[in-house]
């Protein structure tokens, strides 16, 4: 046991919490992890199916191109402002609860986008999408947490689940591909069918613990109003800069509202994030590996792909082809991912991108296509080696009555990670003269904060904490 974090276990009373059930058997254990892995799938499959889909939206609703960045933007806009507030829901009212509910309006709003009239009829279903989803993914977390007592097997689950988003995201644009081929409706369709099947799992799980405190009002209101201003600002940045009068003003929005969250934390009788959650240097540490990542991750292949197709004259599907090894390597070990000590495995993984980011970053801009594919693999093996490792660190940092706002918090740190990385790159490889220079600076950005935050992971117990 080591002693160089101060653990996150608060007392639990009657007054704050109901007492876990018994452990649950293999069979709830099974379908708890189950039904968190198609949640996990779909979540992540949404984020990434819609891009390639949105020309043939355009020619079926009409409309103009901010309003087809709307059909992929309102949803990650939702799902990055509600995250915090879904976990900490997840919490008092039970995480099976919490996950099927939003599995429930995810499946209502998926339906809606396949039926979707107009253009604008679909961005608003597209927002409703985003907030289930946002109650889906904390809650598919805190389910594993607490089917899994066991570290050893929460690991396995934990890399099981991870599958569910590596498989997503590797098939996501193929999938998009074949069923607009078909009918571009289709891609929201199939949520459908998978959804109800979650369902049908999570029924068959045991029932949540839940925490019997009051909600947070003022937390909930700032909160949500920071994390929408911080991402919009940052949705909104990529497209017209940083120093846009209305990318500002969001960014100061956000500013006020995060004060006044991290003044109402400090001062009510039952903070939305728990006043013991910081304390942990375990959980500040994933919560930046979380961030860090997806910097890395997201931020390559945004970059990499405009630098294909505006520099080196690929098409859209020969971009992507690009990718596939870099895709596949990660889904490929991510189920073996939880085979090596966590610590030294998340280090490795990080500083592995860090390498690759780099190298990419100082390479000819005439490298070949096979090379270019090959380096990117170094990034993508930060997939299975940081991504699963640190969500299993970050659950055994806190008590299962704790999962959902643990969850939400690691989730909204990746997602504010791979907004920022979009925005910051977008605003450099903005000027057609400066373009090189501009994938150069982002690639080293991205190095650097990986590197700097694989240095951090030193800091890591080695084993787990405990309660």
């Amino acid at each position: 046991m080591t002693t160089s974090s101060t653990p996150v276990h608060p007392p639990v009373t009657p007054a704050h919490a109901h007492a876990p059930g018994p452990v649950s058997g293999a069979g709830h254990a099974r379908s708890a992890l189950a039904a968190a892995v198609l949640g996990f799938f779909v979540v992540t499959l949404d984020a990434v199916v819609v891009n390639v889909t949105l020309p043939s939206i355009r020619a079926d609703l009409g409309g103009g191109v901010a309003g087809l960045q709307w059909v992929v933007d309102g949803y990650t806009l939702m799902f990055a402002a509600l995250l915090l507030t879904a976990g900490s829901v997840s919490d008092r009212i039970g995480a099976r609860r919490a996950f099927s509910t939003g599995t429930v309006v995810f499946v209502l709003a998926s339906t809606a986008c396949g039926l979707a009239p107009a253009l604008p009829v679909l961005v608003g279903a597209r927002f409703v999408q985003g907030a289930a989803a946002a109650a889906m993914m904390p809650a598919s977390m805190a389910l594993i947490r607490q089917a899994f007592p066991d570290s050893a097997a929460r690991a396995r689950a934990v890399a099981l689940w991870a599958m569910g988003g590596a498989v997503a995201s590797s098939a996501g644009p193929v999938l998009g591909g074949v069923l607009t081929m078909v009918d571009w409706r289709l891609i929201f369709f199939l949520n459908v069918p998978v959804g109800a099947l979650a369902l049908w799992l999570a029924s068959h799980t045991q029932a949540s613990p839940q925490r019997a405190v009051p909600f947070d009002p003022v937390g909930q209101l700032t909160g949500v109003v920071a994390m929408s201003a911080l991402t919009f600002a940052a949705i909104e940045a990529g497209s017209h800069g940083f120093g846009s009068a209305t990318v500002l003003s969001a960014f100061a929005l956000a500013a006020v509202a995060l004060a006044g969250f991290v003044t109402a934390q400090r001062r009510v009788a039952h903070p939305m994030l728990p006043r013991g959650l910081f304390a942990s240097r375990t959980v500040v540490i994933t919560v930046v590996t979380g961030f860090a990542f997806m910097v890395g991750y997201y931020g390559l292949p945004f970059v990499i792909s405009l630098f294909l197709q505006q520099q080196r004259g690929l098409s859209a599907l020969h971009t992507g082809l690009v990718f596939v090894p870099m895709m596949l390597i990660g889904a490929a070990l991510t189920p073996f991912s939880t085979r090596f000590p966590r610590k030294p495995t998340i280090i490795t993984g990080l500083a592995l991108m860090a390498v690759g980011l780099a190298v990419l970053g100082f390479t000819s801009a005439s490298i070949p296509l096979w090379a270019l594919a090959a380096l990117m693999m170094l990034v993508g093996l930060g997939g299975p080696t940081v991504s699963p490792p640190a969500t299993a660190v970050l659950l055994d940092a806190v008590p299962a009555q704790q999962a959902g706002v643990a969850s939400g918090v690691f989730n909204t740190s990746r997602q504010i990670g791979g907004a920022l990385a979009v925005a910051v790159f977008g605003g450099l490889l903005t000027h057609p003269d400066t373009f090189i220079t501009g994938v150069r600076t982002s690639l080293l950005i991205a190095a650097t904060v990986l590197a700097t935050t694989a240095v951090l992971a030193l800091l890591l117990p080695s084993t787990k904490e405990t309660s």
